[in-house]
């Protein structure tokens, strides 16, 4: 049995040595001194950030669609159509970028997630909500 080639396999890490740390590091430090805006863009996105945006906003599109073609049934034919077109692109769009983000990528979102903690992905909402109706108790 051949032993595996370094890099071939999942999980595989070839360490830096110690010029190239040093040279990335400067690379780093110059893009946050250059474009401190860029660099926080960058630190922040993975490969899988527009997949995700477009899953989401092919949901709500289809919440939307579905709205209008309910409530606007009884007005217009044509209008709880176009509703129903709206709902079918928004499913296309979904499925491609389901198909785009995959298993691992959807594993890299939850995970992301999961460690910034749902309260925090949601903006601690229901903090605010409790701190505003005990508004009077607090000195």
């Amino acid at each position: 049995m051949d032993p595996p080639v370094r890099g071939s396999h999942e999980g595989a890490t070839v360490p830096l040595s110690e010029d190239e740390q040093r040279i990335l590091q400067q690379i780093e430090e110059q893009l946050y001194e250059s474009d401190p805006a860029l660099a926080r863009e960058v630190a922040s996105t993975t490969v899988y950030t527009h997949a995700f945006r477009s899953l989401k906003l092919s949901t709500v599109a289809f919440v939307f669609g579905c709205a209008v073609m309910v409530f606007t049934l009884a007005i217009s034919f044509w209008f709880a159509f176009a509703g129903f077109l709206v709902m079918l692109g928004s499913a296309l769009m979904f499925v491609r970028a389901a198909r785009t983000l995959g298993r691992a990528g959807l594993e890299q979102m939850t995970q992301s997630m999961r460690s910034a903690g749902l309260r925090d992905y949601f903006g601690n909402t229901g903090q605010r909500m409790r701190d505003r109706f005990r508004g009077d108790e607090n000195p």
